[in-house]
């Protein structure tokens, strides 16, 4: 049975970034001109620190350099945490985007704008905004009813909508 090379990269990576309190996200490898980019994606429920990224390369450089996995070939790392617009697939990544505007193309069809209020293993809790006046409304979609959803980058949200969203998040925690 053969693996593919991102297969036992992650094998190889996987215990260093668990170790370390992080999920490991995404491994790819994409041509750039005569070297290879190596790039790993971790995230935490608390985001990722710089000086955590920092620690991660130097520990997956020194085992990389211990392996052939990479081959003979010339390669830069990259160890980053994911970008704003990163898709939501995995229920994590629904927890942490909590309080936030998501937009979700709906598995039946249509698109749905809606604040993260709360997650559970089956599904999450949103409420849509309201338009023209409305209030807004709360719906529950379970994670099959969404195929594929991002976080809405919001520059204008109001101070009120930041805290209410902060004091929830803050009260799951305790």
């Amino acid at each position: 049975m053969s693996t593919t090379q991102s297969e036992r990269l992650r094998g190889l990576l996987e215990p260093l970034v668990s170790a370390r309190d992080l999920d490991l996200e995404e491994v790819e490898v994409t041509p750039a001109g005569k070297r290879r980019v190596l790039r790993i994606v971790v995230d935490s429920d608390d985001g990722v620190q710089l000086d955590a990224c920092a620690e991660l390369s130097r520990a997956i450089s020194q085992t990389l350099d211990d392996t052939d996995v990479m081959g003979q070939h010339p390669y830069v790392l990259e160890v980053t945490s994911p970008g704003a617009d990163r898709p939501l697939t995995e229920p994590r990544h629904y927890r942490r985007a909590a309080g936030r505007l998501i937009k979700a193309r709906l598995a039946e069809g249509g698109e749905l704008v809606a604040r993260i209020t709360a997650v559970d293993d089956e599904g999450l809790d949103v409420e849509v905004p309201g338009v023209k006046g409305r209030r807004p409304t709360a719906r529950r979609l379970a994670f099959d009813e969404i195929s594929k959803a991002r976080v809405e980058i919001e520059f204008n949200r109001k101070p009120a909508e930041k805290a209410a969203g902060e004091s929830d998040e803050s009260k799951e925690e305790a």
